[in-house]
């Protein structure tokens, strides 16, 4: 039973975590991104950079840039639990054979 909680705990923050990161990652590209806007010089550049990030994310959201970075943030998720359990089968088959 131990070793059920223990997988559970792992698959829990593994999943809270591969889905915050992507969100966090593209936040503070974006919140950059916007910082730089205020420098002068650099508008005319923040807003190139900025409108194909945004057609990006519009095309995983259906036309909704926030749906599309929760979208893939769910993707990562899903891929991440997958890796998570992937590893404890391995650890667990590699501690039995030994």
């Amino acid at each position: 039973m131990n070793i059920l909680i223990n997988f559970l705990r792992s698959l829990l923050f593994t999943i809270i975590f591969s889905f915050v990161t992507p969100m966090f990652f593209i936040g503070c590209l974006l919140l950059g991104i916007f910082l730089f806007g205020y420098i002068p010089p650099l508008q005319g550049v923040t807003e190139a950079i900025s409108t194909p990030i945004f057609q990006f994310l519009s095309i995983f959201g259906n036309g909704i840039p926030l749906r599309g970075v929760v979208v893939i943030s769910l993707t990562c998720s899903f891929v991440g639990g997958l890796f998570d359990t992937y590893a404890y089968y391995r650890c667990q088959i590699l501690r039995i054979g030994s």
